[in-house]
């Protein structure tokens, strides 16, 4: 270290890598002193100013306002407050365009100024010594004081992390040509900028202060060095002139002969870089409790009839500023208005842009002086590989490949080649032959990257979200499978024990349980009365029923159809199909049709109570069988005749019997309400089974009226002349299809009647004395 301060003392300086000098303008404003502009009659102010972010709202619309009256509070430490440059009328709070080269907008407010000045109440503090470090910073931070030499980092944060420091550099060497803010505030408020040195060397505590002054500023350096006189801890350091001396990194070099590594900081080597504006706003705001509301601002250019340095109040627009410094407005949309200076400086879209914390000069040239910044037509050409830009690059990085990866939006490959350590000089760019504008390049690199870092920030913070609330919710699950388990342990605990509580719990289990099976079984209600159940049951059965009677009918109706055949191909049988059997067939028929109707069950009852009342009619007729058994007896029937009746009713009886084995076995495979269905829904098989069992007789007792004439009448009058006897059956015949039909009509209106009344248990005693007659 002491040779450090041997050879600054002697003059002797390193040299960084690269650099330029281009032609300094200086001239123009370095030798008039700082003006003091009037107020304009509206601020415009945005809401961030600086690296950070912005603060909260302490305002609304129509709110009126004193000057230096906080607009917003820190939310957090690396957002600042804004201060209300003067008193006024809050009009608005929107969006507008800010000092950006892009253009953007952001949040500002709109202060209507009513031309009072009018302060807040301050507290003034001459005697800074003695407060603490702590009061000191908070004093900084609620000014709101931010890094004022370009970069805009918030000086609280930067002076409150300091330990260890060697070397407090100030920087007044303000390299770029054409401004002199720095210049004309060293010479004019000097003493007020080592008030400032010394605030900083109460809290820092730094070995040795230097200031940092290039050889082209006299003036500055006389001023200094009367300020710092007697001031041993303080030395003035004056360097030469090159371009960009003021760089951060760059000045440390020249100074201290140490290089910061890349993507290190200062402080890491134990140094501290503050700008002269930057101390001379820390002054104002401890002793004089004056928060940055205004700011130097070169107002320069050959355009510009009185081009001069100003006090300007932060919020103030670019065209208040050239209407106080040209006799004649400007040519809108022509005159190129750059916001810094040429080399790091960028050119504004509006003429309503904002001065804001960093902003420190305006330059406005014409078109002799920078005609290139007229020609808005790029005249880029292809890179001729020269390698000028790498000779003259401050930071000793390749320009062209990074301008290559740029343009190709590689970015890992930018990462690998450094580009954040580059500081938008511009050198490469001044001495590119093919005039290429590199630093264009690599600003939209690096707001590109910011976008994707900030991106990246977030998706990691949403996965680091994601597994905590993954994690909430596995915890969740496993307590709630706790929870149930103990449950389960406490219900079947109260269980096991003989209580009436435990029984109804059993009990309420057992349900549950008797549900849950009826769900799976497709039932409504696990508790269903008996009757829903046999009427499903017999539903289910009838189906089956319907089809086995079906099958029994067809057969019925082949024997029956093989014992007509035979009786009609036997030569001696004079007999014709007696009346009753086709009144039975035509009952049957009648049967089917209602069986064959919707309401298939009550006509199936029906049908079982009329079949049950024509047996009952034919057991109380005795009187019928027996004279037509005496009419056998005294009018013999011929031999062959006999012969052939006894063969008839073998085969019937044999018909009879199968069938009525087929009847027993379906009925024993249902209940008795469907064996009831089964003899209904089966009508011709039963009826054709059951009558071949009676005699001839019996059948005609039970189907035909009790005035009819006897069959042994027909019978007899057969023998004696067969020719009468043939056109009497006829006869008989016709009349007993008619009144049969007429009969089993009567029958069936009744069997109707009957079944609106009859209930089931009715229709199942009337089929099981029907079954007794039966058997």
């Amino acid at each position: 270290m002491q040779s450090i301060l041997e050879r600054i003392t002697s003059g002797k300086f390193w040299s960084f890598h690269g650099g330029i000098h281009p032609p300094e303008q200086k001239a123009l404003t370095a030798t008039k002193a700082i003006r003091t502009l009037p107020l304009p009659k509206q601020l415009i102010v945005p809401l961030q100013q600086h690296i950070g972010g912005e603060g909260d709202l302490l305002v609304n619309v129509g709110d009126k306002v004193l000057k230096g009256q906080p607009l917003t509070l820190a939310s957090n430490p690396m957002a600042l407050p804004i201060h209300a440059p003067t008193s006024g009328i809050i009009t608005a709070i929107k969006k507008s365009v800010i000092a950006h080269p892009s253009g953007l907008s952001e949040l500002c407010l709109f202060i209507d100024v009513d031309g009072k000045d009018t302060w807040i109440k301050r507290n003034k503090n001459q005697d800074y010594q003695q407060l603490s470090s702590s009061e000191i910073i908070k004093k900084i931070a609620d000014a709101g004081i931010s890094g004022m030499g370009g970069a805009g980092f918030p000086t609280h944060i930067k002076t409150n992390s300091a330990a260890n420091i060697d070397f407090l550099i100030i920087n007044g060497a303000e390299c770029e040509p054409y401004i002199t803010a720095d210049d004309l505030l060293m010479t004019e408020q000097s003493q007020a900028i080592v008030d400032g040195i010394n605030i900083l060397k109460q809290v820092i505590a730094p070995k040795n202060i230097l200031i940092a002054i290039e050889d082209n500023k006299p003036n500055a350096i006389k001023a200094m060095e009367i300020a710092t006189k007697g001031l041993a801890h303080i030395h003035v350091c004056v360097v030469p002139t090159k371009y960009p001396t003021g760089g951060e990194k760059q000045l440390i070099k020249v100074l201290t002969g140490k290089e910061v590594p890349s993507g290190s900081l200062p402080i890491n080597c134990g140094i501290i870089m503050q700008n002269v504006a930057t101390c001379f706003a820390i002054s104002q705001a401890v002793i004089n409790d004056t928060p940055l509301i205004e700011r130097v601002v070169t107002v320069t250019g050959q355009a510009l009839d009185t081009p001069q340095n100003a006090w300007v109040l932060l919020g103030t627009t670019i065209d208040f500023l050239l209407s106080q410094f040209s006799a004649q407005p400007l040519e809108s949309g022509k005159q190129p208005v750059i916001m810094g200076g040429p080399m790091m400086g960028f050119g504004v879209l509006s003429e309503q842009v904002p001065i804001i914390k960093t902003s420190n000069c305006i330059l406005i040239p014409s078109k002799q002086e920078m005609p290139s910044a007229f020609d808005r037509q790029s005249k880029e050409v292809e890179c001729i590989r020269c390698g000028e830009c790498a000779v003259v690059c401050p930071s000793q990085l390749l320009p062209q490949e990074l301008q290559w990866s740029a343009k190709a939006k590689d970015y890992p490959q930018l990462e690998k080649l450094n580009l954040r350590d580059c500081i938008d000089c511009g050198a490469c760019a001044y001495v590119c032959p093919s005039q290429i504008p590199l630093v264009q390049y690599y600003r939209i690199a690096k707001a590109e990257i910011r976008q994707q870092q900030i991106l990246d920030i977030k998706a990691e913070k949403a996965k680091v979200r994601f597994e905590a609330r993954k994690l909430r919710l596995e915890k969740e699950k496993i307590a709630r499978e706790e929870k149930q388990k103990k449950a389960a342990a406490a219900r079947k605990a109260a269980m096991n024990k003989a209580t009436p509580e435990a029984a109804n719990a059993k009990s309420a289990v057992a349900a549950a349980l008797a549900r849950v099976k009826a769900k799976k079984a497709g039932t409504t209600t696990a508790a269903a009365p008996e009757s829903n159940k046999s009427e499903n049951n017999v539903e289910d059965n009838t189906q089956k029923s319907q089809v086995a009677a079906a099958i029994a009918r067809a057969k019925a109706k082949r024997e029956q159809k093989n014992q007509t055949n035979d009786r009609g191909n036997n030569a001696n049988t004079t007999e014709d199909k007696p009346p009753q059997d086709s009144a039975i067939e035509s009952t049957a028929d009648n049967t089917k049709s209602v069986a064959s109707k919707p309401d298939d069950k009550k006509a199936k009852i029906a049908a079982a109570i009329a079949k049950a009342k024509a047996k009952k009619e034919a057991k109380s007729a005795p009187s019928i069988t027996q004279s037509t058994d005496e009419a056998s007896t005294e009018a013999p029937i011929p031999a062959t005749q006999s012969d052939n009746s006894q063969a008839d009713d073998k085969k019937a009886k044999i018909a009879a019997a199968i069938a009525k084995a087929k009847a027993k076995k379906l009925a024993k495979s249902t209940q008795a309400n469907q064996s009831t269905d089964l003899e209904v829904t089966s009508g011709n098989a039963d009826v054709d089974a059951n009558n071949t069992t009676l005699t001839k007789s019996e059948k005609k007792a039970a189907i035909k009226p009790s005035h009819e004439p006897n069959i042994s009448d027909n019978i007899g009058s057969s023998n004696t002349d067969p020719s009468n006897t043939d056109s009497s059956n006829k006869t008989q015949n016709q009349a007993d299809d008619k009144k049969a039909k007429i009969a089993a009509a009567i029958a069936k209106a009744k069997a109707k009647k009957l079944a609106k009344s009859a209930n089931e248990n009715t229709s199942n005693n009337a089929n099981n004395n029907t079954q007794k007659e039966l058997t």
